[in-house]
């Protein structure tokens, strides 16, 4: 991501001088300044040892020798001098060469703490491989054993004991111009629910997809860890764990907590985007609602969730070549990411012309008791999408008819299991959606793969490979007769990086439901142009989605009002392309 075109000009020994100071340097320890030839150079305060500890800094084996001569690194690195090509090579041979893939996550972010820019050159390169490894389902197992693995900190834990010291805390952070944070309070990991601080995987993984997908640069990134405590036994009573021992926050303690960390951010940085990441259900809506329109914010659980469900199963009307309208949809599960689903699915009917009352009827969503009817005691959220009693009186199904029953008497035609339950797709209920239409759609989206509600190769067995299937996670592909059938990822990572970079690109003072509504669409747009036999685009091809998302999300937040000003008077195009990072050395220079 660019800076200001701050100017400098250098003395002949190559230290810069009279650096302006129309804004604050990235860190106290350097900067990125535009030199009077117009090419950047990072520009440090420190040399020697220390500068091969900065590891947004710290080039390695790259310096060049002129570098290591100006910068007091001359005999403190290996003789050759190898270009960033050569390093890439290097780094993933020893990613190949590791046996298991917690060892190959172990790996990556110790490459991550000593040179980061390498660190995302070769997951930039080789991102379809690494992307289950840096993100789901790799960083489940790395959560649970996050304390065991604990190597170098990484962004910011706040907790109870130092809430009150927010403002000190992020005035001290080493970046100055924070624009994408991702926060958790880990009650909901994945599948794998309450993880304590461990949970600080997950935005540690989701920001090093903001760079490598969408673009975002390293230098405005923090991973955040909400640590109000853990209601973990087996946690609290380990010697090894790192978190703070305590049961968890609850109520107005833990609405203050939150609300304390919001205004800290607000007031350091205004327009930086925070992404609510796995927060229990009873939670995150609450959060949701009530800052989001204080601050730039969104949940990925619930938004990012259905923004991607809902471009997978529009793909797939597109290849039924039938309007989504005429599709009847059962979701499984009713946590955040269910009820996203239910949400975008709804909005997603009615702009292909039903009145919510019409798509409410074509939408039936169970949680764990069974399917959501309006007579039973719910959740404000899940009244949204309860069926009226009077609507499945005929069935004679009692008062919560179960996924069996919901699919074979709504007639359902799309299946989306976000419940977290291994199994809950089985037999009976897949063949049953499959004599509702010739052509099911089946997504198993609960992640990790260990939650997922039905196996792919399951899936289309039991529906002689006539079913849609998309899993959340990454399924090998499935040979059926002479066929063998891709299993697209209905991944998040299509959405909230571009989401995320539009966002920060056009300085949105808030996240609208426009916003995600684009972003869906630009993921089925691209997917129809560039795929049109899939119902995702390949993980490969996550820059060039993300691109699109950003663009899209630029527009909406424009039409919306949310956007800058200035924001206007770029083509959305250009000024996503303007805020894009890639991962390259600069020359190092010292000040």
């Amino acid at each position: 991501m660019p800076h200001s075109a701050a100017r400098a000009t250098t003395s002949p020994s190559g230290v810069f001088t009279d650096i302006p100071s129309e804004r604050p340097p990235l860190s106290a320890f350097f900067d990125i300044v535009r030199g009077p030839d117009g090419q950047d150079r990072m520009v440090v305060t420190v040399e020697g040892i220390a500068l091969l500890r900065l590891v947004l800094i710290n080039k390695g084996t790259a310096f060049t020798r002129e570098e290591r001569a100006a910068l007091g690194l001359d005999g403190l690195l290996p003789p050759q001098v190898n270009d960033l090509e050569m390093q890439i090579a290097r780094a993933y041979r020893h990613f190949c060469g590791e046996p298991t893939r917690l060892a190959k996550y172990q790996y990556l972010r110790g490459l991550q703490e000593r040179q980061e820019i390498l660190f995302y050159a070769v997951l930039e390169r080789h991102l379809e491989e690494m992307l289950p490894i840096v993100y789901t389902p790799t960083v489940g197992e790395a959560v649970q054993k996050f304390s065991q693995l604990y190597q170098n900190p990484r962004g910011l834990s706040l907790s109870p004991e130092n809430i009150d010291r927010a403002d000190e805390i992020l005035a001290r952070y080493p970046l100055n111009d924070v624009r994408m944070i991702v926060a958790t309070d880990s009650s909901a990991i994945l599948g794998i629910g309450d993880q304590g601080w461990g949970g600080l995987a997950i935005p540690i993984g989701k920001l090093a997809l903001y760079t490598c997908g969408g673009g975002v640069s390293p230098y405005h990134t923090m991973p955040v860890a909400l640590d109000v405590g853990t209601d973990r036994d087996d946690l609290l009573a380990d010697p090894l764990y790192l978190g703070t021992r305590r049961r968890r926050l609850r109520g107005g303690e833990y609405v203050d907590f939150v609300e304390k960390f919001v205004r800290a951010v607000a007031r350091r940085w205004p327009r930086a985007v925070i992404q609510w990441e796995d927060l229990a259900k009873d939670t995150a809506f609450t959060v949701l609602e009530r800052f989001r329109g204080q601050h730039p914010s969104f949940n990925d659980d619930i938004q990012g969730t259905g923004a991607v469900a809902l471009a997978g199963v529009t793909s797939a009307a597109r290849l039924l070549g039938r309007p989504l309208r005429e599709q009847v949809f059962v979701v499984h599960g009713a946590g955040a990411g269910g009820a996203g689903v239910a949400e975008m699915i709804a909005r997603g009917l009615v702009a292909d012309g039903l009145t919510w009352e019409q798509a409410r009827a074509r939408l039936y969503v169970l949680d764990s008791r069974g399917l959501l009817v309006d007579d039973r005691p719910l959740d404000d959220y899940k009244r949204r999408f309860a069926q009226p009693r009077e609507r499945i009186a005929a069935w004679g199904a009692g008062a919560a008819p179960d996924l069996l029953a919901t699919v074979t008497h709504a007639k359902a035609t799309a299946l989306l299991g976000l419940s977290g339950t291994p199994g809950a797709f089985t037999e009976e209920v897949v063949r049953a959606t499959l004599r509702n239409t010739p052509r099911p759609i089946v997504f198993p989206l609960s992640n990790p793969t260990t939650s997922a509600e039905a196996t792919p190769a399951d899936v289309l067995a039991w529906t002689d490979g006539a079913a849609f299937v998309a899993a959340g996670s990454p399924f090998a592909p499935v040979t059926l007769g002479d066929t063998t059938h891709a299993i697209p990822q209905g991944n998040n990572a299509f959405v909230f990086p571009g989401l995320g970079a539009g966002a920060i690109a056009c300085s949105a003072a808030r996240i609208t439901d426009a916003m995600v509504m684009a972003a869906a669409r630009a993921v089925s747009d691209y997917t129809a142009a560039h795929h049109p036999d899939a119902l995702y685009p390949p993980v490969s091809s996550l820059p060039l989605v993300s691109r699109v998302v950003a663009v899209a999300v630029i527009e909406a937040a424009i039409r919306d009002g949310v956007a800058d000003p200035s924001a206007g008077s770029t083509a959305p195009a250009d000024l996503a392309a303007a805020h894009a990072w890639q991962a390259r050395y600069l020359p190092v220079v010292r000040r």
